[in-house]
C-alpha cells in the first residue's frame, strides 16, 4: 500500500483537467479548509454516494500506562467519523478501476 499526498493529487487533477496547478491547489486547499471549519462547528458533511463526515465526542476514560501500570486520566475529545457512501462501498467491494470511472 502506498501513500498518496496532497501534492500528488493536485498534480493528477491538474493533468486530467488541463487546469493550472496553482488553481487546482487553491481549490483543493479551500475545500479542505471549508470542510475543517464545518466539522469544527459540529456540522455534518454529506457527499452523496461518496460518504459522510461527522464529528463524535469520545467520553473521558481512565487508561493504564503499559510500562508503569500507572492509571492515567484521558480527557474527552472530538474525533471525525467517516462512513462510506453506496457507490464508494460498491467500488471498494468490487475492486475494479472501471467501476470507479478512472482511466
Amino acid at each position: 500500500m502506498t501513500t498518496v499526498t496532497k501534492k500528488e493529487l493536485i498534480d493528477r487533477i491538474a493533468k486530467d483537467t488541463q487546469a493550472k496547478r496553482v488553481t487546482v491547489k487553491r481549490i483543493i486547499q479551500t475545500f479542505l479548509d471549508t470542510m475543517t471549519a464545518e466539522l469544527m462547528k459540529g456540522n455534518r458533511l454529506e457527499f452523496r454516494d461518496f460518504g459522510v463526515f461527522e464529528t463524535r465526542t469520545r467520553a473521558s476514560r481512565v487508561a493504564q500506562n503499559p510500562k508503569t501500570l500507572q492509571r492515567v486520566d484521558v480527557p474527552a475529545k472530538r474525533t471525525v467519523k467517516f462512513k462510506m457512501g453506496r457507490l464508494m462501498k460498491d467500488r471498494m467491494i468490487s475492486g475494479t478501476r472501471e467501476s470507479a470511472g478512472t482511466k
